[in-house]
């Protein structure tokens, strides 16, 4: 497997995402970090774009999912995410980061969220 990885970092949305009501009725910023493991030994070399994924479509795929159904937990999101991303694009591998920034507990924290890391259910077509 390749150790190349393509990063999205801090994609910041508005979702309703969450267990509580007022999450549900009210929604709240999540932020999104995103690795995909794939071969970028030719995009490196050719200096070509149509050789690599397009980070743009990355995003616009993330934040389709992230502003579309709701989920209760940010575990189903993220899975749904990593899903989606598996599907378009012909990674080996995908991590997917999904923190609510500010969650409606009670103190003072930074984030809470989640990180998965799912591989595509097919081999890699630079796989031996």
């Amino acid at each position: 497997m390749s150790a190349d990885r393509v990063l999205i970092e801090g994609l910041t949305f508005f979702g309703y995402h969450g267990v509580r009501p007022e999450e549900q009725r009210l929604g709240q910023k999540f932020r999104v970090d995103v690795e995909l493991t794939l071969d970028l030994g030719r995009a490196a070399s050719s200096d070509r774009v149509a050789d690599t994924v397009n980070y743009e479509e990355i995003c616009r795929l993330v934040l389709e999912v992230g502003k579309g159904r709701r989920c209760n937990l940010v575990e189903t999101l993220a899975e749904r995410i990593a899903a989606v991303l598996l599907k378009a694009f012909p990674a080996q591998e995908v991590l997917v980061r999904v923190k609510k920034t500010s969650p409606p507990f009670d103190g003072t924290l930074t984030a809470v969220g989640v990180e998965i890391r799912r591989r595509a259910p097919w081999p890699s077509p630079t796989s031996g």
